[in-house]
């Protein structure tokens, strides 16, 4: 059994990204997170998170959607 690693981008509503960003370290525990621009003041948060192949990541696609504040995710 190995691991797989998933990334989200997640699509916080303008002006929300720490709060987003906060809220998704503290229920989630990601592996890794990162706040990018991408243009025009619009921003991205890049969620990583480790977890074993038999897991899948629908769990994790839930589990964002009830975070405060995100538009979309990918």
């Amino acid at each position: 059994m190995g691991s797989v690693a998933t990334v989200f981008k997640v699509y916080p509503e303008p002006g929300n990204e720490d709060a987003a960003k906060k809220e998704i370290e503290a229920k989630l525990k990601p592996k890794g997170i990162q706040v990018e621009e991408i243009a025009f003041g619009i921003k991205v948060i890049k969620v990583l998170f480790v977890h074993d192949d038999k897991e899948g990541s629908t769990e994790l696609e839930e589990k964002l959607r009830k975070v405060k504040g995100i538009i979309i995710y990918i």
